[in-house]
């Protein structure tokens, strides 16, 4: 069958930390199953937490023993792919007969990436992908994923792939992305911004693709890591904008702001064929002859024993 449904949940970390979001996914079962979507797609950084207005103690030449302290409490929140939080979501993508990407702040020893990850409607863990270039701030406490962690899955919604926020502006990437014949653009953010619609309908259209953008909705400050006290206390933290848009640019569903909820949308794969017709990115429209883009995508442990 061409004909999907697929669909975006719009949350956002909870003051309680991981676990008590992880409640509030959980909690959506009965919405995520009545949907009877295909693809669940959910924001960046959901389990673990984006730490917004957070410094952790850093200025240009040195850190503090306080921000340290946060770092830690951070680290704390953070998940390992083979910890209870992955087994809670598989079984409900299980559960729900749904496909599921999910943004976590994923734990690798002492260090901390920005992930996305790919859970099969059966409950398995296909894939992840680590963000390649975490947005100012966020390097200080974030990792840089490699050419690795670029998957493009087949699912039972159709060939999936993600970006995760800024990511999405960078145009080698969606390039290499757009070769690997990926039918549903997964977008995860945080970026709540009237801007971010706009280049979440140009990938779609540049890319002919159907495309799930999911980004949080933090209410006014509740954000444990918030340390911003000048932030107006009515204006939520990050008020949403969780949007599907189809293969010609066109908004499908959303965008939805300042609440929770989930969006969804029903779709025919055959529209993407429909759309390549006159512009097949990186098929005929390409013009190979003249451009070329060589993509790495070897592991690059830090360390290689021979």
């Amino acid at each position: 069958m061409k004909h999907k449904i697929i669909a975006a949940l719009q949350l956002g970390n909870e003051s309680g930390g991981t676990a008590a979001t992880l409640e509030k996914v959980l909690a959506f079962e009965r919405e995520i199953k009545q949907s009877k979507c295909d693809l669940l797609v959910m924001p960046e950084a959901l389990l673990g937490g984006y730490p917004k207005g957070a410094d952790f103690g850093t200025r240009v030449g040195y850190r503090t023993p306080g921000g340290r302290e946060d770092f830690l409490q951070y680290w704390q929140q953070a998940i390992d792919l083979d910890g209870p939080e992955v087994t809670a979501l598989s079984e409900l993508a299980s559960t729900c007969n749904t496909a599921i990407v999910v943004g976590v702040i994923e734990r690798s020893g002492a260090t901390l990436f920005c992930t996305a990850l790919f859970i099969s409607n059966h409950g398995e863990l296909l894939a992840k992908h680590r963000k390649l270039m975490p947005t100012a701030s966020e390097r200080l406490i974030w990792g840089q994923g490699d050419g690795s962690t670029l998957p493009v899955v087949d699912t039972v919604a159709g060939r999936v792939g993600a970006a995760i926020c800024w990511e999405n502006y960078m145009p080698l990437l969606r390039t290499a992305m757009y070769a690997k014949g990926l039918e549903i653009w997964c977008a995860p953010t945080v970026d709540d911004r009237d801007i971010w619609q706009t280049s979440m309908s140009h990938i779609a259209y540049e890319g002919r693709n159907f495309l799930v953008s999911a980004c949080q909705y933090q209410p006014p400050p509740s954000n444990a890591f918030c340390r911003d006290q000048a932030w107006p206390k009515d204006k939520p933290m990050i008020r949403g904008g969780s949007v599907i848009i189809s293969p010609m640019g066109e908004v499908l569903a959303g965008p939805l702001y300042n609440q929770e909820g989930l969006i969804s949308a029903e779709i025919d794969l055959d529209d993407i064929i429909k759309a390549r017709y006159d512009m097949d990115p990186t098929g005929h429209y390409s013009r190979p002859d003249i451009f070329k883009l060589s993509v790495d995508e070897q592991e690059r442990p830090p360390v290689s024993v021979l």
